[in-house]
């Protein structure tokens, strides 16, 4: 059985994406950029470009970090993670849930009182590696909204689907959904 990819090219640089089944009506493109230093170092470069003055940028676990981190490092040099369980490190939690198109159950997002004094008052640019449903991306918002951040942008690398449509977030690619 020979695999399928849907090939691209991501801030200058190529790559076939794996396609992966979702359900029996719809694969999607898989696009990992844990472990690729090349596409997160020129992706975040890229986004930067056009995301607005920010503090800190927000993501959630897991494949948004490399991104979250290289853009707080090539910018504002601050950056939380919304984790998917609460660490023993974490004082007085909060939470929303999610549900995101990737994963076959309701998740939840943790940010800590830790977390609420680097966004509290401040600019936040909210980030991730893809933004499909915006079920993940809506469920950060709830979160910098609790902690008193103020969201000043949305951006990722890919916008997947109908999310290439939106007009309230930045990306650089678009990435079509296929449909069987």
């Amino acid at each position: 059985m020979s695999e399928k990819y849907y090939h691209m090219t991501i801030a200058g640089c190529e790559r076939d994406l794996p396609i992966c089944p979702i359900d029996e009506h719809l694969d999607i493109a898989g696009f990992i950029m844990l472990g690729d230093v090349e596409i997160t170092e020129k992706t975040a470069e890229a986004l930067l470009e056009k995301c607005p003055e920010h503090d800190v940028v927000v993501t959630a676990e897991t494949k948004g970090i490399p991104l979250c981190y290289e853009m707080a490092r090539q910018g504002c040099g601050r950056y939380v993670v919304a984790r998917k369980s609460v660490k023993a490190y974490m004082r007085n939690p909060v939470s929303v849930e999610v549900k995101s198109i990737t994963t076959d159950h309701v998740q939840k997002l943790f940010l800590s009182e830790e977390d609420e004094k680097l966004m509290r008052g401040k600019r936040v640019l909210i980030v991730d590696d893809v933004i499909s449903t915006g079920e993940s991306l809506a469920a950060m918002e709830k979160l910098v909204k609790i902690y008193g951040g103020e969201i000043v942008g949305r951006a990722c690398v890919l916008a997947e689907g109908d999310a290439k449509d939106r007009t309230d977030i930045v990306f650089l690619e678009p990435l079509p959904l296929f449909f069987k």
